[in-house]
Formats: structure tokens, C-alpha cells, sequence
């Protein structure tokens, strides 16, 4: 059955547990025309899309997709990183995970799959998972944390993290309801061994969220981290806007003694 613009938006209000009225108001529409709008009676300016979705708070590529549905072409663009266009854009990044250096630095897109990391990221990855690993499990951070023959195995505090983790994802699935890819890996990872046993992390925001303590036991040595995501957020392309950076700070002299000396070596 073809996805409807209707069928979508009512999607996302259930999705942001707003009744046709609670949206109505906010969107300062009547709620007869946003019913003819949901059962296709009516049909949206290009105009009313984008003022929905941004009452909805829809992402921009969800907000292509409800652009798509209602016949119009989307307003964010999207280029693979690897187009001659995106050159300066890849050089910008290389030149942020250079500048992280000797301390682990990588690029993940939204659905966790590693695109670019700098030198001390490469060998810390390839000290606790083979190429083989790395090619099961799909060069994806989710799944590497959280499958028993990934960096699981060298995680000390890997209840602690892992939780944390977890959470993320699940929220940020729960943000992209439509994201079919996203739910699958969620669903995947939590069917890993033990995943599911997890606790609940808190609810009440605490700053965790930021700075993810980790502590590997690695052929390396022994070492402590704060995992530090920040979000490029360039909602004018799809790919820099669903781009994070991820940063392995280290939480003790000793760690940063061993990244150092790793560094003039």
C-alpha cells in the first residue's frame, strides 16, 4: 500500500501523542482541515507541509519524505561524502579528527556505521576486533559495543556503558519513527546476549548523555575514557546534518601517558 501524506502525518502526531486537536492548535490550523489533510480529503500546500513538520519537529529527512508523499520535491538536499562536492567538507572533517590527535577520534552517521576516524581511533578499533569482526559486524560502533565478539570483550565497565548506549539508540529511534534501518539495528543489538537484561537508565537527564565513562582493558594497556558525541547538525544537507563526531577523552594520566607515547612512537 503507497505511503500517503495523510497516513504520515497521522503517523507522526501519534508519534509526538498529540491528538488532532492538541496539532490543530499548535499548528493554529482548524482541526476540520487538519482531518481532511489526514484522510486525504484535502490536500497541503508545500507551505503547510513544512509548517507541520516543524510544529512535529520532524526531521530533515523525514521532512523530505512528507514533502515526497504530498508530491513536492524535497528541501534538503543530500551528497555522499565521497561526491567531488562534499571534497572540502571531507577534508574539514579529516582536518577535526586530525586535530584530536594522539586522542581517538571518529565520524559516525545516524544509523552508527563508522565513516571516517583518525589514526589513534584505527589502531585502538583493530587492537580489540579483527578485520573479520569489523566486516560481520558492519563497521558499526552500535553493534562492535554491544556483540560478544566486538569490544565488549575488552570493556570493563561494559554494563555501565552499554546502558547508556542503549538508551541513546532507543531514543534516538524513538525520534525517527520511520527510519525502518534505524529500528532494525536497535532491534538487533538488543537481542544480543545479555542486552536485553540492561537496566533502565534514568529517565531524569544527568549530563551521561555527554561524557559516557569507558574503561577498556586493551592489548595496549589499561585504559579510561570519557566518550564526549557532538552533532555536526548542517540541516541544509542531509549527511552533515546526521553526522556525529565521537571523542575518546582520557580519564586518567595513565591513558593519556599511553596515547602520547603511542603518538611519538
Amino acid at each position: 500500500m503507497p505511503t500517503t501524506f495523510g497516513s504520515e502525518l497521522r503517523t507522526w502526531r501519534r508519534h509526538r501523542r498529540l491528538s488532532q486537536l492538541d496539532l490543530a492548535t499548535e499548528a493554529e490550523v482548524s482541526q476540520r482541515h487538519l482531518s481532511f489533510l489526514e484522510t486525504g480529503r484535502a490536500k497541503p500546500s508545500r507551505e503547510m507541509v513544512v509548517h507541520l513538520s516543524v510544529v512535529l519537529d520532524v526531521p530533515p529527512r523525514e521532512r523530505n519524505q512528507l514533502l515526497g508523499a504530498a508530491g513536492f520535491s524535497p528541501t534538503h538536499p543530500e551528497h555522499g561524502l565521497d561526491e567531488p562536492a562534499m571534497d572540502q567538507v571531507r577534508h574539514v572533517l579529516e582536518l577535526m579528527l586530525a586535530a584530536h590527535h594522539p586522542f581517538p577520534a571518529y565520524v559516525v552517521d545516524r544509523r552508527w556505521d563508522l565513516i571516517l576516524s583518525n589514526d589513534v581511533a584505527t589502531l585502538l578499533t583493530s587492537s580489540m576486533a579483527t578485520p573479520e569482526t569489523l566486516t560481520e559486524l558492519g563497521g558499526n560502533l552500535a553493534r562492535l559495543t554491544l556483540h560478544p565478539d566486538g569490544i565488549r570483550q575488552f570493556t570493563a565497565n561494559w554494563e555501565e556503558a552499554a546502558t547508556v548506549l542503549l538508551q541513546r539508540l532507543r531514543k534516538e529511534a524513538g525520534s525517527r519513527p520511520t527510519d525502518a534501518a534505524l529500528a532494525a539495528l536497535v532491534e538487533e543489538v538488543s537481542g544480543y546476549p545479555d542486552v536485553g537484561d540492561l537496566p533502565e537508565a534514568d529517565p531524569i537527564p544527568d549530563g551521561s548523555e555527554l561524557l559516557i565513562p569507558l574503561h577498556l582493558t586493551t592489548p595496549m594497556g589499561d585504559l579510561r575514557f570519557y566518550t564526549m558525541i557532538a552533532t555536526i547538525g548542517a540541516a541544509h544537507d542531509l549527511t552533515l546534518e546526521e553526522l556525529r563526531l565521537e571523542t575518546l577523552l582520557p580519564g586518567d594520566e595513565a591513558t593519556e601517558s599511553v596515547l602520547r607515547s603511542l603518538s611519538s612512537g
